[in-house]
């Protein structure tokens, strides 16, 4: 072995040595341009380059190359299908649309011209090439992602307008070749579009089926996130079974599995911290090795077809971008965000100019093949990719930048987030899980600190003991910071469980308690004792009740019920921002039921803030009940509770342990209770009461629901 590394030669052979060259690169090259404020993508494009076959061909463009570039382009279109905001997009889908006509139709116009009129090209060729531009790689997602920015309108439509665009301009790519090949006729068409739809539906309603069963009966964290890849891989081979490329297939299983992984799961942090850490950096290694310089050097007509390229993707994504700008009414760092984003070509443009060259029309009289993309445009195409590519890179981290910072400075002027301390009180193993995971689903998406865990050792009792406290808060821990949040645990000595609880709720400012039930058990006599003369009697703290049977993000739909008057309550916004938290980065439906005046102001919230639900008005509190009792598998309740105590607004509300142990053992439900009294030196962000005055509504809104 030793012998073998002391004489090496290029390219370098050796899997040890070429792996660790890769990875120093991965390593370094941020950390360098990091400090000059370049984007670290146009990094690695670069050093791809400069080690490649091309460049001082220290390594070679291999299977092992082309495999994990492969699997970090489909991650990059698979992390946009899975982050993508599924509520905004489909209230957004034809803003969506248009970006989409716009950035596929001007590049197309500007390819025609260019390629028939001044490369005086083929009418088949002049399409082919004009499809190149028409399509965009979302190469800068994860940095824009990274920036808190990714549920933007002008990021959404882009995501969305990517998936649109990428699909047409490769049905023009399976079109144009059927046509050189003579193969177009009424037969190819049926086949193309019963393929499209066939797996449109296996990965758009099949996955979700097959994901859901898997994620319910498999705890293993390993497990789960290997599923992920399968499901990647299988949605990007099924893609090209039905004639379309795989970066489709991994983005239709991005939104297959979107409502499948929370934002805020420990599993969206796994798929995200590999992707970005590795696949994602070898697949722009692996573009950068196909770049030749030397090309460029040696033929002015590859710089002039490179210059056609240029003009007509670089401009028509501008020209694009600005008429989305235009239509939509964005501001000028949005328009240049949606021009960043969509002016690197890179994953469908380099396959449909490797598929145009490998077709062979015919051939010279010299014996030479006619292509039907011919070498020039082929390095043309590899210097748009490293053109394109840093245009994209410097433009979108610019402005996300700025309105990154833009928000940042809305939410320290007071118009964002609320102050919040979460505490969890663990008290069985079986349940840890189950309140983390709600917690982290709850709480707003700046809070990274203020989980609390607590654990109350009653040794006169023998509930608990030191050792089993601390098993029960490490595995929190853990749970949380696979999230990449910290949760703090507290280890209490008291006589009383339920005083050990309030105490630890006034010395750190505790928001919001969440108590989970036994799965078994549910509401007992001895809690429901406990919940009455106990937990609710500290009135300045949201409670809530948590009983899961199955895992949170396997949750389809909930029913929310919302009684009336419950607005005047000094924690219905505080608790409704809870609900919104879960709807918002579960990705569940939420079916809302409330009186009419209640329903007027959720619609509010909702134009404020996005998610996918259903109001329905109800005219008394039975027909709400209605509703949660018909619930079916893989449905939810949360219920928001009236004034506390045993004298509520409903004496109905008396029976709601009873109903729920009965009605719903075998369903999850998140009962809350809102704070009712409020110190005067809380801030208004926190409550609101007696507001008769719509417009005074409008501002709570606007404070709690940035």
């Amino acid at each position: 072995m030793l012998l073998s590394i002391q004489h090496v030669s290029l390219p370098i052979e050796d899997p040890l040595l070429k792996f660790l060259i890769e990875l120093i690169i991965i390593l370094c090259i941020p950390l360098l341009l990091n400090k000059i404020k370049v984007p670290h993508l146009l990094g690695l494009i670069i050093a791809g380059a400069v080690i490649g076959p091309n460049g001082f061909n220290v390594l070679a463009r291999d299977s092992s190359v082309v495999v994990t570039g492969t699997t970090g382009l489909l991650y990059i279109m698979f992390l946009a299908g899975l982050e993508i905001d599924m509520g905004d997009f489909k209230k957004n889908k034809w803003k969506s649309i248009t970006f989409s006509l716009y950035t596929f139709i001007v590049p197309f116009v500007l390819g025609l011209i260019g390629g028939y009129y001044v490369l005086h090209f083929s009418l088949l060729t002049t399409v082919l090439f004009a499809s190149l531009f028409s399509s965009h790689t979302l190469i800068v997602y994860p940095m824009v992602s990274k920036l808190g920015i990714a549920k933007k309108l002008a990021v959404n439509i882009t995501v969305g307008g990517t998936m649109i665009t990428d699909v047409l301009s490769l049905v023009v790519l399976a079109v144009v070749v059927g046509m050189s090949q003579g193969e177009v006729g009424t037969s190819f068409w049926v086949k193309l579009s019963l393929s499209m739809v066939v797996f449109a539906l296996i990965v758009l309603l099949v996955f979700p089926i097959i994901a859901r069963w898997f994620f319910k009966n498999v705890e293993d964290k390993i497990s789960q996130y290997i599923f992920v890849i399968v499901m990647i891989y299988l949605a990007a081979l099924l893609a090209e079974l039905a004639g379309i490329e795989a970066i489709i297939g991994a983005f239709f299983a991005g939104l297959a599995l979107n409502r499948l992984i929370p934002h805020t799961s420990s599993l969206m942090n796994r798929v995200e911290f590999v992707g970005n850490a590795i696949f994602i950096p070898f697949f722009l290694i692996s573009v950068g090795m196909l770049i030749d310089f030397n090309a460029f050097i040696q033929s002015w007509e590859t710089l002039g077809v490179a210059a056609v390229m240029l003009v007509a993707s670089i401009g028509g994504k501008y020209a694009a971008a600005v008429f989305t700008k235009k239509t939509f009414g964005f501001t000028d760092d949005e328009g240049r965000l949606i021009f960043g984003m969509s002016a690197a070509s890179a994953a469908a443009t380099l396959a449909s100019v490797m598929v145009g060259y490998n077709i062979i029309l015919s051939e010279s009289e010299t014996g030479e093949p006619i292509r039907l993309l011919n070498e020039h445009v082929l390095n043309g195409s590899i210097l748009l990719i490293l053109i394109s590519c840093t245009i994209s890179s410097f433009v979108s981290m610019a402005s996300a930048q700025r309105i990154a910072d833009a928000d940042k400075e809305e939410t320290v002027a007071g118009a964002g987030d609320e102050d919040e301390n979460i505490l969890l009180a663990v008290n069985h193993e079986h349940t840890v899980e189950k309140m983390v995971n709600l917690g982290l689903l709850i709480k707003n998406q700046t809070n990274k600190d203020k989980l609390f865990a607590l654990n109350v050792i009653n040794e006169d009792k023998s509930e608990s003991s030191a050792k089993n406290a601390e098993r029960l808060l490490s595995a929190a821990v853990n749970m949380a910071a696979a999230a990449d949040v910290t949760l703090n645990p507290i280890t209490r000595h008291d006589n009383d469980v339920i005083a050990g609880i309030n105490n630890v709720v006034k010395e750190q400012n505790i928001t919001d308690l969440i108590i989970g039930l036994e799965e078994e058990k549910g509401f007992s006599s001895s809690f429901i004792y406990n919940l009455y003369n106990g937990y609710l009697h500290n009135k300045q703290i949201n409670v809530i009740i948590y009983h899961a049977v199955q895992p949170i993000a396997t949750i389809k739909k909930y029913a929310v019920l919302i009684p009336a008057n419950a607005e005047h309550e000094p924690g219905f916004f505080h608790s409704l921002l809870r609900v919104w938290n879960i709807g918002k980065n579960s990705g569940a439906k939420m079916n809302f039921y409330a009186n009419e005046k209640t329903v007027a102001i959720l619609k509010s919230i909702a134009k404020k803030a996005s998610i996918e639900a259903v109001f329905n008005t109800v005219t008394s509190w039975q027909e709400a009940q209605n509703a949660a009792s018909s619930l079916e598998e893989d449905e939810g309740l949360v219920l928001l509770m009236a004034d506390r105590g045993m004298h509520s607004y409903f004496p109905q509300m008396q029976k709601v342990p009873e109903i729920l142990n009965k009605n719903l053992s075998n369903n999850n439900y998140i009962l809350i209770y809102p704070f009712s009294k409020i110190d005067n030196t809380e801030t208004e962000k926190r409550a609101v009461s007696n507001l008769d005055d719509f417009a005074d509504i409008g501002k709570i809104i606007g404070k709690i629901f940035k």
